[in-house]
């Protein structure tokens, strides 16, 4: 991979990694200052439904955070782009679409096949 296509994806993946950064700080205070009682049992019901959802989603961008770190350590040592299963270049389209991938397509296809196999099982 080229210098520029390293940059370019370096970049990607540190705006990304911003904006989830960003999100969860506007989560952490939407919580802070959401932490009033609702009076009614329906409506604490349903804020705290939200709230619980809102923490899933942020435990899963916590995940991708980690990813996108590793991803930029990929970058760093020069095996960014390249799949840790088969060596081979990943696609410039499916970094694109998904700059943390780790598996080429024909790997990722692969690796799904044999897991819908063994659950069915």
């Amino acid at each position: 991979m080229s210098p520029i296509m390293k940059e370019y994806f370096r970049q990607k993946l540190l705006r990304w990694k911003s904006e989830l950064l960003q999100e969860s700080t506007e989560t952490l205070h939407s919580l802070q200052e959401g932490a009033v009682l609702e009076p009614d049992l329906a409506d604490r019901a349903s804020a705290e439904a939200e709230r619980a959802l809102e923490l899933r989603t942020r435990d899963r961008e916590r995940k991708l955070i980690a990813k996108i770190d590793a991803a930029l350590e990929r970058i760093q040592d020069d095996s960014y782009g390249y799949c840790e299963e088969t060596g081979e270049p990943i696609g410039v389209r499916r970094l694109k679409a998904r700059p943390i991938a780790t598996l080429s397509l024909e790997a990722q296809e692969r690796h799904e096949r044999l897991e819908r196999t063994q659950r069915d099982e």
